[in-house]
């Protein structure tokens, strides 16, 4: 019945036609507001999807680091028990180590990572390389596979490179380290770039693990982290892992390695929703200047009512349903909008990123059925508030049908 009244009083003519134009202004107001909720959030989640991928070929499911000093040892009977814990599906053995990469007048101070011959099954880095391969070569002739940044910072052009590179490297067994034995140096060949993204391209050098553990000069055993793929079960193995290694091992999800990260994105998704959700607010304003001309309009008819026996809660729900129907028209017409604009991005990419320094060279978007939810409730609980000061009054004043 509500709904009946509220449709006929949105349809008919009204005497004055700013009633109407009021309303449309605000139904336009609710769309724009709604449309542009959408997309902003959809862009978020794409960008959000892009750098989860991105983080997730560089770090393993599941990293094992020690909880202090900087590498740990384990035997070989810990590592096949890792190994043959359920939901591991590869396992990947890490060196790392600062070191000074330096080729003829540059240098770039780098992390060097030496991994085993296991790392291409735990970690996707190798598929983005951009030049040259992933080659490692061994301990005793070592190869080495930069980031672009640090190619950039360091000279290097790894497919013409012919002069070998020069690593120095902390000398653990020094005893004066302000003398020229507080550094290991070795030559090494630059073969392959990669590109992941800019925090791990102008950080990260990539080794085998035996000519770091000889620049290092540790044991067999030693070790600074373990990577591992687990897939869905990340959470469950590392569960196990920690009940298996103790407390002298510190075990880590991806998650939790990148959790400021991850939150950082949240943070910045939910204070453009609160910014964007004033344009809504704008629009409630519109929304209560039309619904209080509506009252006026129709004094007649609520006498007419109230005459019938309405009761006041009846003609409160009519006006409170006349300002869900503004809004929820509007809030269609701006999700089908938003809807339209996402998908032609996603087929099309039309609007592109500025410069050619990101991986990709448009905006990414990803449409999540949650974020519309939430842009319609918005809209509903910002509907509730804007309607109810007209209907309160329209349902608790006495009109004549003189008047």
């Amino acid at each position: 019945m509500n709904f009946l009244f509220a449709w006929r009083y949105f349809k008919s003519k009204k005497s004055t036609n700013a009633i109407n134009l009021i309303a449309w202004i605000s139904v336009t107001a609710i769309a724009v507001g709604s449309a542009a909720l959408i997309i902003v959030l959809s862009v978020f989640n794409g960008f959000e999807d892009l750098v989860k991928g991105l983080y997730s070929d560089f770090y393993a499911d599941v990293r094992v680091a020690p909880t202090t000093g900087k590498t740990f040892h384990l035997n070989q009977d810990q590592f096949k028990k890792i190994q043959s814990t359920n939901g591991v599906l590869g396992l990947s053995a890490i060196l790392e180590e600062k070191a000074v990469l330096m080729n003829g007048d540059c240098s770039s101070i780098v992390y060097i990572r030496g991994v085993d011959d296991q790392f291409t099954s735990v970690s996707k880095v190798s598929n983005h390389i951009r030049r040259g391969k992933f080659d490692l070569g061994t301990a005793e002739a070592p190869k080495i596979v930069v980031g672009a940044g640090i190619e950039n910072a360091a000279c290097i052009d790894v497919e013409r490179s012919v002069a070998p590179l020069t690593l120095y490297m902390p000398n653990r067994s020094a005893n004066n380290f302000v003398s020229s034995d507080a550094l290991n140096a070795f030559n090494v060949q630059a073969v392959g770039t990669y590109l992941v993204q800019q925090d791990f391209d102008n950080k990260y050098i990539f080794s085998n693990i035996g000519f770091l553990r000889f620049m290092m000069n540790l044991q067999a055993d030693e070790y600074s982290a373990l990577d591992i793929k687990a897939g869905a079960a990340s959470d469950k193995v590392k569960q196990d892992l920690q009940v298996i290694l103790g407390s002298g091992f510190q075990v880590q999800t991806r998650y939790e390695q990148n959790q400021s990260l991850y939150t950082v994105m949240q943070i910045e998704k939910w204070v453009i929703y609160g910014i964007l959700s004033l344009i809504l607010v704008v629009a409630a304003f519109n929304m209560i200047g039309a619904l209080t001309m509506l009252v006026l309009e129709k004094q007649k008819d609520i006498s007419v009512l109230q005459a019938m026996g309405a009761s006041t809660h009846r003609i409160k729900g009519i006006f409170l349903t006349e300002g869900m129907l503004l809004a929820g028209i509007g809030g269609i017409i701006g999700m089908f909008i938003a809807a339209l604009i996402c998908w032609i991005q996603l087929q099309f990419h039309l609007i592109k990123l500025g410069g050619d320094t990101f991986i990709i060279n448009y905006y990414p978007v990803k449409m999540v059925f949650a974020d519309f939810l939430l842009v319609g409730g918005t809209v509903f609980i910002i509907a509730i508030l804007a309607a109810y000061i007209p209907s309160s009054k329209a349902s608790e004043q006495e009109f004549s049908l003189k008047s």
